[in-house]
């Protein structure tokens, strides 16, 4: 969606937030490959947007008016088409329609799955502007209206992508010292692990040996639980503290 060709439009500058789509700060859907359309709820009918009126779809001259009222941090911010009857104002216009030309969305906001950011792109790409990613130190192009996909755009958030996966891994990696919720016995406190075998202190009445794969994070809970099912072996810990200091009297 453009502005019809035999219209010159009006580009300013306008911010948007990402919920399942493009929405306007007060929460106005903006559809893909739909104008979108002002409406004046005043009382009265008149030619939107009217000069008396606050109807309109508004959009900057600039995007530094933006960031000066601090519309732009963490949010989708771009050009924007503006049609038909518009209405110029010192920093901006009013228009009876609008659509998003280029969008530019910070890295902050953007998914970090694999799986989410598919989803992610396939409903911004939808929308058929030219998109770019904004990092810490760069800008780069996204998505582009004549040939889809920019190579550039993609290896930025593959990178990003394997370097959380790497970190998510790290802190997922069960270590000494790591307290797991054994269901209907109490918490255990980790002593040993490895691929296979996890050994854990269960308070002053033994040790457990818990198969490894049995072991699962609990999001909800932000905890170490084990599964359902899950072999667990129970030794005395002095006989524990004997084997592993290799003897005593």
């Amino acid at each position: 969606m453009t502005a019809p060709d035999y219209i010159s439009p009006i580009v300013g500058y306008r911010v948007w937030q990402w919920d399942a789509g493009l929405k306007s700060l007060n929460g106005i859907q903006w559809r893909p490959q739909q104008a979108l359309t002002s409406v004046c709820r005043a009382q009265g009918r008149h030619e939107l947007p009217e000069a008396r009126c606050t109807c309109g779809i508004y959009a900057s001259k600039s995007l530094s008016h933006l960031r000066r009222l601090g519309y732009t941090e963490r949010r989708i911010c771009g050009d924007v088409s503006l049609w038909g009857m518009v209405v110029e104002h010192e920093e901006g216009w009013r228009a009876q329609f609008a659509y998003p030309k280029t969008l530019v969305v910070p890295l902050s906001i953007v998914p970090l799955s694999m799986g989410r950011l598919e989803t992610w792109l396939t409903s911004l790409s939808a929308y058929g502007c030219d998109m770019f990613i904004e990092g810490e130190s760069e800008t780069v192009p996204l998505w582009r209206r004549d040939s889809g996909v920019a190579a550039n755009g993609i290896e930025l958030l593959m990178r990003r992508g394997n370097v959380w996966y790497a970190r998510r891994a790290e802190e997922r990696r069960i270590k000494r010292g790591d307290r797991v919720a054994v269901i209907g016995r109490g918490i255990a406190v980790v002593e040993r692990a490895d691929n296979c075998l996890v050994q854990a202190v269960l308070g002053n009445r033994g040790m457990l040996t818990m198969e490894r794969e049995r072991i699962v994070w609990c999001e909800r809970y932000t905890r170490w639980e084990v599964a359902g099912g899950a072999s667990i072996g129970l030794m005395a810990c002095r006989m524990y503290a004997l084997a592993t200091c290799g003897g005593g009297k």
